[in-house]
């Protein structure tokens, strides 16, 4: 039982962290119709933004630095999408084969400059004393660190579906997904919405970079390109543009990968391709199979 909890509340960790990362990419595609294969690149900045800030607060195990950690991560990933969406994406909105080759563009460049500047060396990331201990769970010893990274995925979901269901700005983004020409005739500004749109999809990546670091306790250049591919996988899945069925995707992956790998190494990555393949022939348009 200690090793099934134990593997449960991993995989749910995992999938929390897959679920930052898709939820603000399945927005970009779903609701914009962008696909924006940089959004790897969002996590990646702001891990080290996040890292850079750490090493000068002189208590680096402490609240305080894992608070602006956080914020840091989340304003970088905020702001580095808002200038993606701005400069490269914003002439491109109707030109997917620019859009593609602009974002591959933007995310080799990006992987390379962090390379360059931080070099290939994994970061450490250092954690509150209290995050590191553990808190026993069905007899299994459960790291806080994944708690709080569910807790925040948990949160995020939540905030993402009252902002796209109850607010004036989720109901003109997912109008002006279905007719952008009427909402724009009536005076509406379509277009800040979608730029809205980007920096909320930059700020869960950056959220997710910080707390990928926090859960394997490191960082380095090419940690988003991989987060990036899991989270497509999720995207695809959970249905282009459903929070909800990234959120049931991202917690299916999560835990698929984390039981098969235990029982049998190398079968989770496997079998979750599997399964998306099934999803695809079953069920085209993912668990979500619409905009919510």
């Amino acid at each position: 039982m200690s090793t099934f909890a134990l593997l449960a509340v991993t995989g749910l960790g995992l999938g929390a962290l897959y679920f930052m990362v898709a939820s603000g990419l399945s927005l970009i595609l779903g609701l914009m119709r962008v696909l924006n294969l940089a959004h790897g690149a969002f996590l990646t900045v702001a891990a080290y933004a996040a890292w850079s800030v750490i090493q000068m607060i002189p208590d680096q195990t402490g609240w305080l630095a894992m608070v602006v950690a956080i914020v840091v991560g989340i304003v970088a990933g905020g702001l580095f999408a808002t200038l993606t969406e701005m400069i490269l994406i914003r002439p491109l909105y109707r030109r997917e084969i620019g859009q593609v080759l602009v974002t591959v563009g933007l995310w080799l460049a990006t992987v390379s400059l962090i390379h360059g500047i931080f070099g290939a060396d994994q970061k450490i990331i250092a954690l509150p004393t209290a995050l590191t201990e553990t808190t026993a769970i069905l007899g299994a010893a459960i790291p806080n660190a994944r708690l709080i990274i569910i807790a925040f995925a948990v949160v995020l979901y939540l905030l993402l579906y009252f902002f796209l269901k109850r607010t004036r700005y989720g109901l003109i983004i997912r109008a002006g997904v279905e007719n952008r020409a009427m909402v724009s005739a009536l005076g509406i500004d379509v277009q800040r919405a979608f730029t809205l749109v980007f920096t909320i999809g930059g700020m869960a990546a950056g959220l997710g970079g910080v707390l990928t670091g926090a859960n394997f306790g490191e960082i380095d250049p090419y940690r988003g390109t991989a987060m990036f591919i899991s989270a497509i996988i999720v995207v695809v899945m959970g249905g282009m543009g459903s929070i909800t069925g990234s959120a049931v995707a991202a917690v299916v992956v999560g835990l698929m990968q984390q039981f098969l790998n235990y029982y049998a190494t190398g079968v989770g990555d496997f079998a979750v391709v599997i399964l998306l393949a099934v999803v695809l022939l079953v069920r085209p348009g993912g668990f979500g199979g619409a905009t919510t």
